[in-house]
């Protein structure tokens, strides 16, 4: 029975053993390219050359606390300071030195993670005062093989507020054996009395330019080929972040591995999600131009392609802000393409600076209202609008000056400026001058009508102080253009005079005649406003239907209402 059982069943061939490959796991770049020495570590110059000093002149602090950017070298440096304390040399004979061997075993443990002296501790996981209890009986007793024992403690921000308090007397007189190494992150959160008792070092980001540089050592190491563009795109989304910027090569080189060939701008920005700078030249030069189907056309082709639309109004900010720079006269970024580079210096030659800023704000709001908006596109869409007709519009000084001096303010073109020209430069695009000739401007002497005009007028003309203060203190016993006559009850120093007849001089081209007498005179500006306020609020409270909204809400108060000025 049992044979025959056996028999009718097919158990085919047995299983194979699992083979275990030879070959080492792979290891990510970040931890493969960890920096083993100082000179190693990018960024960081001064913190290095610091260390450096204290340990030839034996002025060792006993606590250490670094700070700074996640993936700047934190955990790293305190790595290194260990190493740096505890390197016997080559021949066992060394001291503690800047640059330590690696190959001693005080130096091999440690960067192993193995050594008995050298103890790292998580604070994100080890909170409590109990952990902390540990740290100070153990630190009681001499170190076992090595010079010195060493605590890192990691992200020490996490530690509890009565961890904290419990560290502080051993942080503060620690046995002569012991060092303390902190990590933060959010040095904000560390109490003052454990900053009093460490030695700072802020970790600075490090530059994109710097980070390309080492990416392009890390590429050639690997046997990667690597666009100098494409390194750049990394290092600059990296912000800072060596970690960041490794990750973000190790995915770029497993991409490009699937593409077969190396490392690329092109395949960087469809796998970051970025916009590329081609395009967004394009779509700066539709914006220009006044081309708002165009416009509109474009950004949908970027986003059919995944490019996310917040990416796109952020790569036109990039764009603005380094036309700026570029008009300013700050040297190009030797990694730039040189189409980007022509470019911004045709567009610096062409745009003035109240258009780049007017640009500027118009996309930070629409970068904004992107970044917190339902429908993205949409939001970018409507942005990109705003920004194209905002062209239209009459620069506000000028329009001010217009009205003051009785011209008839200059005619807002209702179509927008031609469409670019097949060279694909852009147009001047400086606000109210885009579709139209310059209007000329009126070389005579110009007499507010009114002294509140001639108020404004100073306001809009950069005179903010001298505006304020006649706004709120001059009290106009007459006022006949180019004299007027101020009352005695509000005292005007020598000083405000002085600096008042030359403002008028300058911004109305002739010289006035201001004087003071004792005569009461009429209210000031500020209190014929609040007049009018209170009288506009008081017909409001009077009305039939605001009678009966406080019948039915006693607690009610009229906070404001259409037309109410401000009291600035």
């Amino acid at each position: 029975m049992t044979t025959a059982m056996s028999d009718s069943f097919d158990l085919g061939e047995p299983p194979q053993p699992v083979k275990t490959p030879d070959a080492p796991a792979y290891r990510v770049l970040a931890r493969k390219y960890r920096p083993q020495t100082f000179s190693e570590l990018i960024g960081q110059d001064a913190m290095v050359q610091t260390l450096g000093n204290a340990i030839k002149r034996d002025r060792l602090a006993h606590a250490f606390l670094m700070t700074g950017v996640r993936g700047v070298g934190k955990t790293s440096t305190a790595r290194l300071i260990a190493k740096a304390l505890n390197c016997i040399g080559p021949d066992g004979d060394g001291g503690p030195t800047i640059d330590p061997c690696g190959v001693c075993e005080p130096c091999r443990a440690i960067a192993e993670g193995r050594h008995i002296d050298v103890i790292e501790m998580d604070a994100a996981s080890h909170t409590g005062v109990d952990d902390v209890r540990e740290i100070i009986d153990a630190s009681r007793y001499s170190a076992v093989t090595a010079r010195f024992k060493i605590y890192i403690i990691d992200e020490v921000h996490m530690l509890s507020k009565n961890a904290f308090n419990a560290l502080l007397k051993t942080l503060e007189e620690p046995p002569p054996h012991v060092k303390f190494l902190f990590a933060t992150t959010e040095v904000n959160k560390v109490p003052v009395t454990v900053l009093s008792r460490c030695q700072r070092f802020d970790l600075r980001r490090i530059s994109a330019e710097q980070l390309a540089k080492h990416f392009a050592w890390v590429s050639t190491e690997e046997g990667v080929t690597a666009d100098p563009e494409a390194l750049m795109l990394i290092a600059r989304a990296a912000e800072g972040s060596a970690r960041d910027g490794l990750s973000i090569l190790d995915q770029a080189i497993a991409h490009a591995g699937l593409e077969g060939g190396g490392v690329t701008a092109d395949a960087v920005r469809q796998m970051l999600g970025l916009s590329d700078r081609g395009a967004v030249r394009d779509l700066l030069t539709l914006i220009l131009a006044g081309d708002g189907a165009g416009a509109l056309a474009s950004m949908r082709r970027q986003y059919d392609y995944g490019v996310d639309p917040l990416s796109v109004l952020r790569s036109l900010l990039e764009t603005v802000h380094g036309i700026t720079l570029t008009k300013v006269g700050t040297p190009a970024d030797a990694a730039q393409p040189m189409e980007e580079r022509a470019a911004r210096e045709e567009w610096a030659a062409s745009l003035g600076f109240p258009a780049l800023h007017r640009l500027w704000q118009l996309f930070l709001k629409g970068h904004d209202e992107v970044a917190k908006a339902a429908l993205p596109i949409e939001a970018a869409e409507m942005a990109l609008l705003r920004a194209i007709y905002a062209s239209t519009l009459p620069d506000p000084g000028e329009l001010a000056r217009q009205i003051a001096s009785g011209a008839a303010p200059a005619a807002t073109p209702t179509a927008p400026p031609p469409p670019t020209p097949p060279s694909g430069e852009a147009p001047p695009w400086n606000a109210g001058s885009a579709a139209k000739a310059p209007e000329p401007v009126a070389t005579g002497p110009i007499l507010p009508p009114t002294f509140e005009a001639l108020v404004d007028l100073l306001d809009e003309s950069g005179g903010l102080a001298i505006a304020a203060r006649l706004r709120h203190g001059a009290r106009v016993v007459s006022y006949t253009p180019p004299e007027f006559v101020l009352s005695g009850s509000r005292p005007v120093s020598a000083d405000t005079l002085a600096e008042l007849n030359t403002l008028l001089k300058s911004v109305t081209r002739t010289a006035w005649k201001v004087s003071i007498v004792d005569a009461p005179g009429a209210p000031t500006l500020r209190e014929a406003q609040d007049a009018a306020d209170a009288a506009v609020r008081q017909a409001i409270l009077e009305s039939p239907i605001m009678k009966a909204a406080v019948a039915a809400f006693p607690d009610a108060q009229l906070e404001s209402w259409p037309g109410q000025r401000s009291n600035a």
